[in-house]
């Protein structure tokens, strides 16, 4: 059984800690941080829904107040008056049928993808790439709109799009090392407001059941549920 360097294992003290504050979590994932690049933050939410029912998939975005600290490449899909828009809040690749074209081709050099509702019909024949590439264009997510203006620039500024998965675990980064235990608790309070705010009234018992947070090659922090419920509410 492979084991792990010398670095992770000393990260790892104070992970096996139980009933951690939200900030804790945080302060300790930074502190512990030891690889040699700016590693992304991450949090894993355990939420009490069952995302086979329709009604309990929780899917949404939200635009972190200090961004994620990294470049965004943006391709929006629109046409006539919209690609000047587009252009001008600072999209990277602009265009219609030429840009559909260009991605059945094979090119796929872009981080996040928008769409006017117009063109998702000829957005709709290259799903099979996008889709299971996280790049396909989704109304509940804000990325599928008439107003490519403010959609291209809440992406460009740290929007952060969100899915629960099938074991009903929601992962979203939440920004980088450097920006330090303060602009990383904003970023988490907002994340954890806008997830909060779309509890399905179907779902039954406690909704926020684990919350832990990681950075990229260190081990997990693990939150005390009932403290991650109070910071919540706080």
């Amino acid at each position: 059984m492979p084991k792990h360097g010398k670095n992770y294992r000393k990260a790892t003290e104070g992970a096996e800690a139980r009933g951690l504050t939200v900030e804790d979590a945080v302060k300790l994932a930074v502190e512990k941080a030891y690889a040699k690049f700016d590693e992304t933050v991450d949090v894993a939410i355990n939420l009490g829904v069952d995302p086979k029912y329709s009604d309990q998939m929780i899917r949404g975005a939200v635009t972190l107040p200090n961004g994620l600290g990294k470049v965004v490449r943006v391709a929006c899909f629109c046409s006539g008056e919209k690609e000047a828009e587009a252009k001008a809040a600072g999209a990277d690749f602009v265009g219609g049928d030429d840009l559909v074209e260009k991605v059945k081709d094979g090119w796929l050099d872009f981080d996040k993808a928008i769409a006017t509702p117009d063109m998702m019909a000829k957005v709709g024949l290259i799903g099979r790439v996008l889709g299971p590439r996280g790049l396909m264009p989704n109304a509940k997510t804000g990325t599928v709109t008439f107003d490519v203006a403010k959609a291209v620039t809440e992406v460009k500024a740290g929007r952060v799009e969100f899915k629960v998965d099938k074991a009903g675990v929601l992962h979203a980064p939440i920004g980088k090392v450097s920006f330090g235990a303060e602009k990383l608790l904003q970023n988490l309070k907002s994340l954890l407001d806008t997830v909060n705010k779309l509890k399905p009234t179907s779902a039954k018992g406690t909704y926020m059941k684990a919350v832990a947070v990681a950075t990229t090659m260190g081990p997990g922090f693990r939150v005390d549920p009932l403290a991650a419920r109070k910071y919540v509410e706080s």
